[in-house]
């Protein structure tokens, strides 16, 4: 080999690494019996939501790429669909992407949601949960599920979901949680 395809080559794999690392790399999320990581966020309502003031409550904090995407549409309308089912069990479910919080609300007029949204612009609580990918300009969150017990904590952790079959085992957590 030449000098100039050796360069090449180190280049282009270079490259390779630094796109690579720039979506896969997060913070650590939280795990199993962490304190969940408080933020207030703005819902697709216009009002501020703070996770410390829910507790008491059971909370699906799901964390998906872009609103009117084919996964995340599929993903929201199973919670939806299933909503009855959360009810049921006290929880309730906030979903939070780096959407604007009109962008939000037109989605959860399009596909009638009755859960909150929450606009995450900035990434910050994305990122506080391990759950932030992108270059450092152009970030989103990562398809990340955390449900948060009563008391605060982070009771289960799904990393990397697939939205079609999400929501179904979020409520089999659910329901292992509760009874034990």
């Amino acid at each position: 080999m030449n000098y100039l395809k050796i360069t090449s080559l180190v280049v282009v794999l270079g490259l390779g690494v630094l796109v690579w690392a720039a979506f896969n790399s997060h913070d650590d999320p939280p795990v199993v019996g962490d304190d969940a990581p408080d933020f207030t966020l703005v819902s697709n309502e216009g009002t501020e939501v703070t996770l410390s003031e829910m507790q008491g409550e059971w909370i699906v904090l799901y964390f998906y790429p872009k609103n009117f995407t084919s996964g995340c549409t599929i993903q929201a309308r199973n919670f939806q669909r299933d909503m009855d089912e959360y009810i049921a069990r006290g929880a309730t479910i906030l979903g939070v992407s780096v959407d604007d919080v009109d962008s939000h609300a037109s989605f959860c007029e399009e596909e009638s949601l009755t859960f909150k949204l929450l606009s995450d612009t900035d990434a910050a609580v994305s990122t506080a949960y391990g759950s932030v990918r992108g270059l450092s300009e152009v970030k989103m969150s990562a398809r990340n599920t955390f449900v948060i017990d009563p008391e605060g904590k982070v009771a289960e952790v799904f990393l990397g979901v697939n939205p079609t079959p999400h929501s179904e085992e979020v409520l089999a957590a659910l329901d292992r949680l509760q009874a034990s």
